[in-house]
């Protein structure tokens, strides 16, 4: 009988160092411009409304516009949408957060939701420092 290897388990580190790098903020709105425009010009007052709901909810008030855009972002980690993470990765950079802060609120995501986090949070992360280099 031969001996048959041991599996093991897969190196995502060496894998990853192979790919080209991915934008995840600039490139994901950059993805999204022309389809978004042509759905916000066939329903514009249901776009118009959501652009208000959006300032409404992000507008200073009991919380900075800096803690409601660190919440936006851990729940667009949660809800695993590159989209959502795009826009308050940059809200949240426009609004002064911190990568600390960042890398905080993506941590109670982890504590929150668990395994989708630990693909979805690096995405915000990344998606954050490239908005802040800006």
């Amino acid at each position: 009988m031969t001996e048959q290897p041991i599996p093991q388990p897969h190196d995502h580190t060496a894998h990853a160092e192979t790919q080209p790098a991915r934008s995840y903020g600039p490139g994901v709105q950059a993805e999204l411009r022309m389809p978004s425009r042509d759905l916000r010009r066939a329903i514009p007052d249901t776009y118009a409304a959501f652009a208000a709901l959006h300032s409404s909810a992000l507008a200073e008030g009991a919380l900075s516009t800096k803690i409601k855009e660190l919440i936006a972002l851990a729940m667009s980690v949660g809800e695993q949408c590159d989209g959502c993470i795009a826009s308050h990765a940059r809200g949240a950079a426009k609004a002064g957060a911190t990568e600390a802060e960042v890398a905080e609120a993506i941590g109670v995501t982890l504590l929150m939701v668990g395994g989708p986090a630990t693909v979805y949070g690096p995405r915000a992360f990344a998606a954050f420092r490239e908005f802040a280099a800006q």
